[in-house]
């Protein structure tokens, strides 16, 4: 019977599984812990810096952050072997203070680079050897000042056309496709317990992007190239379906043994905002954490940036906005709400 009693006596004492949580989470970082999601959101260094209120909810209600454009290259490096660590560091010390992850966002991108950069491969002052030097230099300096401080880095971001075909940047046209498994060897050398994701906008529905994007991935596993996950930006507009099939998406990365996070998520609407907007809005964010959660491999849940006065969709979406969680007075909107009563099957 001892056998038996302990047993007993082990089953009972052990935490009860998320699922069977009586209560429905009281914000969303108790959520974060209740799935085992990491619920994050991009920060605006400025308003981190100013407003208190902004600052007060950030850390209150998420566990995970990214840099909006504080680890950009313009930013980290606006003129060459000068850098200007201030804004990046601000938000990794605040983090620090705050028990929340880090994502590093972003390593290689075509958008945001730093003139001197731009214009030297323009004129021809900076040939190909030169520029994958300056590559593999701006990695590892980055990489190596956060070492252990960065849980996972976007190494390279929006590589892929919409029509399926390798993004035509400066780093393809005059490094090759190679650059992007360079890219990831040097982060890996720079910070190995870091997790290294390639990250992109519409992958959550468009073939063409997707097919390549697998494929991309295989291939960089075939290379014994350190890729350790996909990152799906998820900027949703409500004018537009909900992509229906993104868990069965998500499946197909997490197969080839990826992490996956939603590393951007935000849903925009055309004004004026109304009730009926904004009940179809939280819809859309709430079967995204519901996608989320179907796919064990899914760790993170990211908005990009989680209150309207700060987003960046009303500058480049003529005659849209109201895209995040809260409204401009930090006021929980219906999709906030909607996120924390999200069944886990977990």
């Amino acid at each position: 019977m001892k056998p038996l009693i302990i047993a007993l006596a082990l089953v009972l004492a052990a935490p009860l599984p998320a699922s069977a949580h009586p209560r429905p989470p009281r914000d969303l970082r108790q959520l974060a812990e209740q799935t085992g999601v990491k619920i994050g959101s991009a920060v605006d260094i400025a308003a981190l810096r100013a407003e208190s209120d902004y600052r007060r909810v950030l850390n209150r209600q998420f566990n995970h952050v990214t840099a909006e454009n504080a680890m950009k290259w313009e930013s980290v490096e606006p003129q060459r072997g000068v850098f200007t660590w201030d804004d990046a560091d601000t938000l990794v010390e605040n983090a620090r203070r705050n028990r929340q992850q880090v994502r590093g966002h972003t390593l290689v991108w075509h958008n945001q680079l730093p003139a001197w950069l731009t214009a030297g491969v323009e004129d021809g002052s900076i040939g190909a050897t030169e520029l994958r030097q300056i590559l593999r230099d701006h990695i590892t300096t980055q990489v190596r000042r956060y070492k252990g401080k960065i849980r996972a880095w976007d190494v390279v971001n929006e590589v892929v056309e919409e029509d399926g075909t390798m993004r035509q940047s400066i780093w393809l046209k005059h490094l090759g496709p190679g650059y992007i498994a360079d890219a990831f060897r040097w982060a890996h050398r720079a910070d190995p317990r870091a997790k290294l994701f390639i990250n992109d906008y519409n992958l959550e529905w468009n073939a063409p992007k997707i097919e390549t994007t697998l494929s991309l991935v295989k291939e960089l596993q075939a290379q014994g190239v350190p890729i350790h996950g996909i990152g799906f930006q998820g900027h949703l507009g409500i004018q537009y379906d909900y992509p229906g099939d993104w868990a069965n998406v998500m499946r197909r990365f997490a197969d080839l043994g990826l992490e996956v996070a939603i590393t951007e998520l935000d849903v925009r609407m055309e004004l004026p905002v109304t009730p009926e907007k904004l009940a179809t809005q939280a819809t859309y964010y709430s079967r995204a954490m519901t996608d989320c959660l179907s796919v064990r491999a899914c760790r993170e849940l990211t908005v990009w940036g989680f209150t309207d006065r700060h987003s960046w969709v009303p500058g480049w979406f003529d005659g849209e906005g109201a895209a995040c969680l809260l409204d401009e007075n930090l006021a929980p909107k219906p999709a906030y709400q909607a996120l924390l009563t999200v069944k886990n099957p977990r």
